[in-house]
């Protein structure tokens, strides 16, 4: 008995060196800016957070926004695809990238829908594009609803707004919604990051150590983690009946080989939306405009210049 006492013990002490071993310490934003902010770089105060943003070209404001646990630089694609068509406005949401978190800790959608009237009316936009990944395409299509004057056309990129299954939630999520997982907020190593967004690409040989680095770096920004731990215990999918009544046009964009937010919610969205044009990308991932941005920058341009429906087909 006192063998498997032993034993057991040193396996805990094992793990417990271990886990300390991945603890990883916030980082400074001002550490974060001298690398991730640009002279494109702009920060505007909203509630008492420094958002950062970008907004570059002319012509039609298209407003890009992020999914969970990214930035603005997943747009670095379509801003250089789409810069000589649209005025290309892109921001870290509250709670990720140079941002930083709320002091309110308030993640809930409707914070975000109100945060995003607040920031357009800031820099006086009262007509534009909208396009959205994952919580940003939560978020944009929201937004559509609550303000149908404001946004004139959406583009939805692997969005969420309908509930995981539960053999379908992904692991990150399972993790964090668990009673351990305020133990484990700071185990976040580089390896786990990559792994991470290995399973977000389609195709992960186009995961290169810039693309782990960027993502590492902005999750270790100060106040992050617990913002991301708040975010995903709290948020719920339970609006997505409002989806029948938006009718703003609407462009689906979807990863066929999306693990996070399965092909078939881009089909569902396709039938609940009332003027919608899906195009599927069977080879590509969770984040297909940082994958694929040319391709997925294209289809966009079509929609947002051309005829809404009819013109998307499905590509390889």
């Amino acid at each position: 008995m006192k063998k498997v006492t032993y034993y057991l013990l040193a396996i805990f002490i094992i793990i417990f060196i271990v886990l300390v071993a991945m603890i990883r310490k916030d980082v400074p934003v001002e550490e974060l800016k001298a690398q991730y902010a640009n002279e494109d770089s702009k920060f505007m105060k909203i509630d008492g957070m420094d958002v950062h943003y970008r907004d570059e070209g002319k012509g039609t404001p298209l407003v890009l926004i992020h999914g969970i646990g990214s930035s603005l630089n997943t747009w670095d694609g379509w801003e250089e695809h789409l810069q000589g068509s649209f005025r290309i406005i892109r921001l870290d949401l509250p709670g990720f990238g140079l941002t930083g978190p709320h002091a309110n800790h308030d993640y809930s959608i409707e914070f975000y829908v109100t945060f995003m009237k607040t920031f357009l009316d800031n820099l006086k936009i009262d007509s534009c594009y909208m396009a959205g990944n994952s919580l940003g395409g939560y978020i944009t299509w929201n937004v559509a609803a609550a303000y149908p004057n404001l946004v004139k056309r959406i583009i939805l990129i692997d969005a969420a707004g309908y509930p995981f299954s539960p053999d379908a939630t992904p692991f990150v999520f399972k993790l964090v919604q668990s009673p351990i997982a305020p133990l484990l907020k700071n185990v976040t190593p580089r390896f786990l990051v990559a792994q991470i967004i290995n399973q977000v690409y389609g195709d992960d040989s186009k995961v290169t150590d810039e693309v782990i680095d960027r993502y590492y770096h902005q999750i270790l920004r100060e106040g992050n983690r617990d913002a991301f731990l708040d975010l995903a215990r709290n948020i719920q999918f339970t609006q997505y009946e409002k989806l029948k009544s938006i009718n703003t046009p609407a462009l689906i964009l979807w990863g066929g080989k999306d693990t996070w937010v399965k092909p078939i919610c881009g089909k569902r969205f396709d039938n609940d939306l009332p003027h919608s044009e899906l195009i599927m990308y069977p080879s590509a991932g969770h984040i297909p405009m940082e994958e694929i941005p040319e391709q997925t920058a294209h289809d966009a341009k079509r929609f947002l210049l051309g005829d809404l429906i009819n013109f998307g087909e499905n590509v390889n």
